[in-house]
């Protein structure tokens, strides 16, 4: 099976697809499904949570995260790689439960 190039996987992310991005095998050596947060629908979502079955994280700037208050999960980072998680979020308004695919798409489009 071919790997597709960086420009391959940034056009792709740019038409609204879904990517899988490697990482190296000596980080966790594993494929992560990635997409431009513009783009998620909840079928994107409903897709992660059935067939990838992990965390479903968005990745932020530390700027958007000050903006919108994020504080870290934890003071002290355990994570052998500093992975900085935030707490938990979800859309203010839109939003019911907030677990369901539609809700977390409409999270993700809002702290986007």
């Amino acid at each position: 099976m071919a790997l597709n190039s960086i420009e391959e996987l940034v056009e792709d992310i740019r038409q609204g697809k879904m990517v899988i991005l490697m990482d190296d095998e000596d980080r966790e050596n594993e494929g992560d499904l990635i997409m431009a947060a513009e783009c998620v629908k909840p079928e994107h979502i409903n897709f992660m949570a059935r067939f990838a079955r992990g965390l479903i994280c968005m990745p932020m700037t530390r700027e958007r995260c000050e903006t919108l208050k994020l504080p870290l999960m934890a003071a002290r980072n355990g994570s052998g790689f500093g992975t900085k998680f935030t707490v938990s979020i979800e859309a203010a308004e839109g939003v019911t439960t907030g677990i369901s695919a539609a809700d977390r798409a409409r999270t993700v489009q809002a702290a986007a």
